[in-house]
């Protein structure tokens, strides 16, 4: 009886560990993302947009790296923005378009930023 319990310890132990040592990986991948957002935020100018604008998208092209493998909420529709302030209407929609398709629960916000940007351009004919 001894023995068994010392084998069923020893085997709990292991399994316990075992549980430990695996590596968890990130459910998306943000690249550098974060510490480029605070930065843009932090003193704005157009290098800091620069940037922010190259960290989303080489997260975008990471996003295979993720458990997910998908890109994280926000990051096309910020990537959309980004597009927007600097003239680039077209990027800006196609942006918006993949966030509403990736995550649905935005896209009544998508649609209205689309909706605003089409108006902009047939006031601007």
């Amino acid at each position: 009886m001894r023995r068994v319990l010392k084998i069923s310890s020893f085997v709990a132990g292991v399994a316990l560990l075992s549980g430990c040592a695996q590596h968890n990986q990130a459910l998306y991948n943000y690249e550098d993302y974060s510490d480029n957002y605070y930065a843009s935020k932090k003193n704005m100018t157009p290098d800091s947009s620069l940037a922010l604008q190259q960290s989303i998208e080489k997260a975008i092209e990471n996003a295979d790296d993720s458990t997910s493998k998908r890109v994280p909420p926000g990051m096309y529709a910020n990537l959309g923005y980004i597009y927007l302030k600097s003239g680039k209407s077209k990027e800006a929609i196609d942006n918006f378009v993949k966030e509403k398709t990736l995550y649905p629960e935005s896209a009544h916000f998508m649609d209205r930023m689309i909706h605003k940007i089409e108006e902009m351009e047939a006031k601007s004919k």
